[in-house]
């Protein structure tokens, strides 16, 4: 077959813009793990802030400002706050669902009797349909928001890899599955986590992540034209007892037995 050279630079920069979509969710990812000195060590580097500033500026050039206005707040408030993260970690979502603020998808609406296992049985539904599952031994939900950042970002590997292979009905499938995991889980809770979060830690560096998240999350729901959860959407009763049993780790969804990754590619 053969492809003029429009064709061929439109494609390349498709894959390169795929892959820096992949860089910045991996960063939401691993921003809302425990804050090892692993984690913190790839999250607050001049060179992962370099990064993170290139791939904005590709992926957004019209949002470049806010963006990087974003990373770089976010970088500074690590740096002060380093060593007292763990300790605001906890603080903030605790050792259980329902901490001070909850990371978790589906605690967040009044839903109808079921509805929150309906939602989880949705998610390892997306999951599974792309070779994934929950590791064996861990003892997170699926709907906490880094396992569906990790999950955008296996989308955003696959899409660069269905590009880079020519494989034009991978790349409708990994397409259809990006707006409806963006309108239905992760684009439906993220505007009251975030306005949770910056209320409770404005100006500490889980306050500038929600920033991130908001910024870039809003920059993305525009480019698949879906649109997001409402910002004052409240919480699940705390004592409903319907709260099904935990389905393994949302921090390792990423690399869950299975999620082989695209040949070629590799996690940022």
């Amino acid at each position: 077959m053969n492809i003029n050279e429009e064709d061929f630079a439109q494609a390349t920069n498709d894959i390169d813009l795929s892959y820096c979509r992949a860089a910045i969710y991996s960063l939401l990812a691993l921003g809302f793990q425990p804050p090892t000195n692993e984690i913190l060590s790839r999250l607050l580097t001049p060179e992962s802030q370099a990064s993170l500033a290139q791939a904005a500026t590709l992926l957004y050039p019209e949002r470049k400002t806010d963006l990087l206005s974003a990373i770089e707040a976010l970088t500074k408030a690590g740096e002060s706050d380093r060593g007292a993260l763990i300790s605001r970690y906890h603080f903030l979502f605790g050792h259980t669902a329902r901490g001070e603020i909850t990371p978790y998808e589906t605690e967040y609406g009044h839903e109808a009797l079921f509805q929150q296992p309906q939602e989880l049985g949705d998610l390892m539904g997306f999951y599974r349909a792309f070779g994934l599952d929950m590791r064996a031994g861990t003892h997170e939900r699926p709907d906490h928001i880094s396992c569906e950042f990790e999950f955008l970002m296996f989308l955003a590997l696959k899409e660069a890899y269905a590009l880079e292979h020519n494989d034009r009905e991978m790349r409708q499938e990994t397409g259809k599955a990006e707006i409806l995991f963006m309108r239905d889980h992760l684009g439906r809770f993220l505007p009251a986590f975030v306005g949770l979060l910056q209320r409770a830690d404005r100006s500490g560096f889980y306050g500038n992540l929600g920033e991130l998240c908001r910024r870039f999350v809003t920059a993305e729901a525009d480019r698949l034209q879906v649109p997001l959860g409402a910002a004052n959407l409240g919480l699940r009763p705390a004592d409903d007892s319907r709260i099904p049993m935990a389905c393994g780790s949302g921090a390792d969804c990423a690399a869950m037995p299975g999620a082989d990754m695209p040949e070629g590619a590799e996690s940022v």
